[in-house]
């Protein structure tokens, strides 16, 4: 039998990030901060480029294309994490230039990234767009590495399969026997859900969608399991039984955010000290305040996964008196 394969990694991340107790509403739950990865890379994604940018920079890359909304914390931190490294990036950004950019895009105008702006129905084929102008400009000799919406491939969601590891060494499993998170792409969930699998622990994994319908996001993280699985011959099964999503939390859509919901974050950081941003994590503690803090003790970890700087993009919606 082929012995299994474990892909490398660069340091980039500050971690392990740790698991606290939180009391809110008189309810109390553990709350891993894996907003505390890094500044400008901080959130889930850098988990994910430890292993995408060793390959990166295996491969002699002077570019890195990668794609995601304007206000996209994957492209902000592939950006900066590939700046760290002395590797240039171009990020395929759905939305607009703004001459008042704020949140990420004004980070990523920092940094002087090269930006290429799409529209919807343009984003919905980013991939084959940056393939495209990954082969055009590698006819003019320049090395290109590409990075899906993400960071979500075979290779990206070993960030999340080595964080599973990372908590089982935190003992925080004999208390906890569930995992929740927001889900964009898939990544993260379904490295999550290879992760419980290998450190044989039967964890069930909750994925809040923020982007795609319930149908599409869970065929991407099971698809995208079951292809780690595969590629680097893991010995386990995939149970699809163990992921669930947690629908009918961004009905509002991906770019926006109820009133509800940010009278929540708000309520949530002057009780804490902590603040969820209007993309993923807001809507993803929506969904675990209402479905989740049933109990005086919830047994599922709640996975905060950055996007501190898309905050300053809502700020209006944040600081509205309507609560």
């Amino acid at each position: 039998m082929k012995t299994p394969i474990i892909p490398k990694r660069i340091s980039l991340a500050n971690i392990p990030t740790p698991i606290q107790k939180i009391s809110f509403e008189g309810k109390s739950f553990y709350l891993k901060r894996d907003d505390f990865t890094g500044m400008e890379t901080s959130g889930n994604k850098i988990r994910k480029l430890e292993y995408l940018l060793f390959q990166a920079k295996k491969e002699k890359a002077e570019y890195i294309y990668t794609c995601g909304g304007e206000q996209s914390n994957h492209a902000r931190a592939t950006a900066f994490a590939a700046a760290s490294l002395g590797i240039k990036s171009k990020l395929f950004l759905w939305g607009k230039q703004s001459s008042n950019a704020d949140g990420n895009l004004f980070l990523d105008n920092v940094l002087k990234s090269e930006l290429r702006f799409l529209s919807k129905n343009e984003f919905a084929n980013a991939n084959e767009i940056m393939t495209e102008e990954k082969i055009a400009f590698e006819k003019k000799g320049k090395n290109v590495f590409l990075i899906p919406e993400g960071g979500s491939s075979p290779l990206g969601i070993w960030g999340y399969i080595h964080a599973v590891q990372e908590m089982q060494e935190q003992n925080i499993f004999p208390k906890c026997n569930a995992i929740l998170t927001a889900s964009g792409s898939g990544g993260t969930s379904a490295g999550l859900l290879v992760g419980s699998l290998l450190q044989k622990q039967n964890l069930k994994i909750f994925a809040v969608n923020v982007l795609y319908p319930k149908s599409e996001i869970e065929e991407k993280i099971l698809s995208l399991a079951e292809k780690v699985i595969r590629d680097f011959r893991l010995k386990i099964k995939l149970n699809p039984k163990q992921l669930e999503i947690v629908d009918g939390f961004s009905q509002e859509g991906y770019k926006h955010i109820s009133d509800d919901k940010i009278s929540l974050i708000k309520k949530f950081a002057r009780s804490t000290g902590i603040v969820l941003d209007p993309t993923y994590t807001g809507k993803a503690f929506k969904a675990y305040h209402d479905l989740f803090l049933t109990s005086q003790q919830s047994r599922t970890l709640f996975i905060h996964t950055g996007g501190l700087f898309g905050v300053f993009s809502k700020r209006k919606k944040y600081l509205l008196n309507f609560d």
